[in-house]
């Protein structure tokens, strides 16, 4: 069987759309997957299935995506609390716990993670490990001015340092930082080396998203699989 992996992250955002209810405030999510529930929900607005609702946005990517659609956005000033965000993730593990960040877009989308009251994560089935950091490396957001001694740090925490690029030149996020993906083996304690990154001065952000999804909905060759936080 040939598996078509982008119309399974379409398939894992629809789904995920149907849990979004008139009147809602959402999060929106960024990356190749986040963008199909995006477009979902610029749809049913549209339509007038959908009514009342406003978003606020992970990226400046996802805003003008979303202003295209004419999603209404708001601010965390009038709107400090999201019913529900739906994002895409770059590792899911089976307890939930994701990375995220390989689009760029971590530290906001851990902003609005953290605001919401229900944070769905939607990806294909091969974004599935067993333990984090089998397949992607951890970005880690990190200031400019910092970058050495927060790479030195990395290092001796067991990673292969890599500081992302666009094209020639860094790669910079929306809030102007660099970001430097960590290679890891296998995370064992996932939580010791979310508290271990943060510890260093300069570290902005990391992406390990641990103990904030409260659904996976990962779409397979064979359907959907729904996983809920136990």
């Amino acid at each position: 069987m040939i598996v078509n992996i982008t119309e399974l992250k379409r398939q894992a955002a629809e789904k995920a759309v149907e849990l979004v209810q008139s009147g809602m405030v959402i999060g929106l999510g960024t990356g190749s997957t986040a963008v199909h529930a995006v477009r979902a929900i610029g749809r049913l607005l549209k339509s007038g299935e959908l009514q009342n609702i406003v978003a606020i946005p992970t990226s400046e990517v996802t805003a003008r995506e979303a202003e295209s659609l004419q999603i209404p956005l708001v601010t965390f000033d009038s709107h400090p609390e999201i019913d529900i965000t739906i994002d895409g993730a770059d590792e899911v593990a089976s307890n939930l716990d994701v990375i995220k960040g390989l689009g760029g877009a971590l530290l906001r989308e851990k902003i609005v993670a953290a605001a919401s009251k229900r944070f769905v994560i939607v990806a294909d089935h091969t974004k599935r490990v067993t333990q984090l950091a089998s397949k992607a490396p951890v970005p880690v957001e990190v200031i400019s001015f910092a970058e050495r001694p927060v790479a030195d740090y990395l290092a001796s925490l067991g990673a292969l340092v890599v500081k992302r690029l666009d094209g020639k030149r860094p790669f910079r996020t929306d809030e102007n930082n660099i970001i430097l993906d960590c290679h890891l083996p296998p995370l064992t304690n996932p939580q010791q080396m979310a508290e271990a990154i943060l510890k260093q001065p300069g570290v902005v952000e990391h992406g390990l998203f641990l103990n904030m999804a409260t659904d996976a909905i990962l779409a397979t060759p064979d359907g959907i699989e729904h996983l809920g936080r136990e």
